[in-house]
């Protein structure tokens, strides 16, 4: 609501102008929309299936937001009017950007582990999101609260990069931030209609690539399970690590686009490809990602100290491990606040 002003901005009669809406959100921006980042963060990194392109997007979403203060007209909540910048910023850097797959979501079989293993750097792989990036370390913050575990599994995002851009933007605008076919239509310039049949294409893609969680673990079996895993690789004991191992379990490890399927092979594939020479070569520290448990595992050198090596993630279930996708690079160790290296004293 605009307010007829003097010239010295005071109101007729000699009163103090009274803020307009406007005036109040550019004033209170940070306060107002602080709030929200942990969201919009998810929301960017389902869009990307990167956390680094999350990162920038949400900066962006920001800087686009503080530009655009005086447009905003209250005709939607404040939460809409973000995300709706958010996404249609995600939209502008996707455009003719590749997915992000997984080794597994390339069509290929799996792999054979005597063969050693190729990277292929070339391929925008999809990246793990650290959890403190969205949650943090207050279990009490009610905006971390408000993303839940199941909009960003890995399994979840992955399914989204076989999606165009426009196909994430509905399904997540419809599925995860709960907005009506009309508010969907309104923010990408699509009819309702539009909506709703991309909706339906959305939703059958993602139904048969996203898989089903089998039954979860209470606390104290995930605990002991978790704690044999680290004890068997920091052991290098390949025969106790896969009996930890679903029947079908899976391991990935981008850049490598090989993939392998069985607790056989990935038995061949760590006793033959690992650089660990026998027991104290791996160290292991917990962390987690994508709502699940994951491992920061380095490896020795030759003084002794603990190199970062690569990050694990964890599907666990009431059958084992089901799942492993590693990641390299010690760039991923300090996106989880995880340590440039062991030394020999913290190891032992």
């Amino acid at each position: 609501m605009t307010f007829v002003t003097g010239a010295d901005g005071s109101e007729p009669g000699g009163a103090s102008p009274t803020p307009t809406p406007g005036d109040v959100l550019e004033r209170d921006f940070a306060a107002l929309t602080e709030p929200l980042r942990r969201e919009i963060m998810a929301h960017c990194y389902r869009m990307t299936g990167s956390v680094h392109d999350a990162e920038d997007l949400v900066q962006e979403t920001y800087l686009r937001a503080w530009r655009a203060m005086h447009g905003f007209e209250n005709r939607a909540s404040l939460r809409t009017w973000m995300f709706r910048i958010a996404t249609n910023t995600c939209l502008t850097h996707l455009a003719g950007r590749a997915r992000r797959p997984l080794p597994t979501g390339l069509g290929a079989p799996a792999a054979d582990p005597a063969h050693e293993p190729r990277a292929d750097g070339a391929v925008p792989w999809l990246e793990p999101l650290p959890d403190a990036v969205v949650w943090g370390h207050e279990s009490t913050d009610p905006a971390a609260a408000a993303v839940g575990h199941e909009s960003v599994r890995l399994a979840f995002v992955a399914a989204l990069q076989h999606l165009t851009a426009r196909q994430r933007a509905v399904l997540l605008l419809r599925d995860v931030l709960a907005w009506s076919a009309a508010e969907v239509a309104d923010a990408l310039d699509m009819t309702v209609a539009g909506v709703n049949s991309t909706l339906q294409r959305a939703r059958a893609n993602v139904a048969r690539l996203d898989r089903e969680q089998p039954g979860s673990l209470d606390d104290e079996r995930l605990r002991h399970l978790l704690d044999a895993y680290v004890a068997a690789f920091e052991a290098y004991d390949v025969a106790a690590i896969v009996q930890l191992m679903a029947a079908d379990v899976v391991w990935e490890m981008p850049p490598f686009p090989g993939w392998y399927s069985g607790p056989q092979d990935v038995a061949t594939l760590i006793s033959t490809w690992c650089p660990a020479n026998g027991p104290g070569s791996m160290r292991m520290l917990p962390t987690s990602a994508n709502g699940s448990p994951a491992f920061g595992l380095y490896m020795a050198d030759p003084g002794g100290t603990h190199r970062p090596f690569q990050v694990q993630v964890l599907e666990v279930d009431d059958r084992g491990v089901g799942r492993v996708t590693a990641w390299f690079g010690e760039p991923l160790f300090s996106a989880f606040g995880l340590p440039g290296a062991v030394h020999r004293d913290a190891a032992g």
